[in-house]
């Protein structure tokens, strides 16, 4: 499989050593702000042969390479966030083009597994009055958004499956916390690849769950699971929904 990658920063160089080790060919690498990027904008001469692009960029430019993108063709793999209020808009282009995305706040398949994980435990949890729930996530100095994409993802399964939580708050409060309210809390320092965890606390016991990322090699890996599942697919679909097919439809 030929991969075009828009952005060629830490994560498009890691997509490219795991995407080697699968055997596949990088077909273009563009970036505007890369030395050795081989092209400065998407287009069908800066794309060329490729079968499937992995865009790893910043959040103001996710839209615009999604829509150029699009518009020749070929299908996408998106690991940028803090873009998805204009996910109707995107949504509507790929299908109109009819051409296939896959975007998720976290392409690590072990984030996702804990996604599950952590869906269940809400679920479980929740039926019982003495237990109260809360968030965390780190994240190196450099990172963007606040709080992650990842944690936001987790917020929205706890509303979802935790109904005594019926809207997030973050970080200082400077009061005591409402009963309804649930409290995820994002910290930026040094050089954190990435550590997220949900904690259910009684009078009695903590029980916490926890995904901590050695490195960007599995963001890497699970992009690249997503580009080979979307090449001759068509629609907008989240990692979440490639797990799901890849594991039969396996109900968490």
């Amino acid at each position: 499989m030929k991969i075009a990658l828009i952005g060629y920063g830490k994560m498009g160089r890691e997509v490219e050593q795991a995407a080697r080790q699968r055997g596949h060919a990088i077909a273009a690498r563009i970036d505007p702000l890369s030395k050795d990027g081989s092209a400065l904008e998407v287009s069908a001469q800066s794309i060329g042969s490729a079968d499937v692009c992995i865009e790893f960029t910043q959040p103001e430019a996710a839209v615009r390479n999604v829509e150029q993108t699009a518009r020749l063709h070929k299908p996408l793999v998106v690991g940028t966030t803090g873009w998805y209020e204009h996910l109707p808009a995107v949504e509507k282009m790929v299908v109109q083009e009819k051409t296939g995305l896959v975007y998720a706040p976290n392409f690590s398949l072990g984030v996702n597994l804990f996604y599950r994980i952590a869906e269940t435990a809400a679920r479980l949890f929740h039926r019982f009055e003495e237990y109260d729930v809360c968030g965390m996530e780190t994240h190196h100095r450099r990172k963007v958004d606040s709080p992650s994409g990842t944690a936001r993802k987790l917020s929205e399964i706890v509303l979802q499956h935790f109904p005594r939580k019926q809207r997030v708050v973050g970080d200082s409060l400077n009061r005591a916390i409402e009963p309804e309210e649930f409290h995820l809390v994002s910290l930026r320092a040094g050089h954190f690849p990435g550590t997220h965890s949900l904690v259910f606390d009684s009078a009695a016991d903590t029980v916490e769950l926890a995904h901590t990322a050695r490195s960007r090699a599995g963001f890497a890996s699970g992009a690249l699971l997503a580009a080979e599942w979307i090449v001759g697919r068509q629609g907008i679909y989240t990692f979440e929904q490639v797990l799901e097919d890849l594991l039969g439809g396996e109900a968490p």
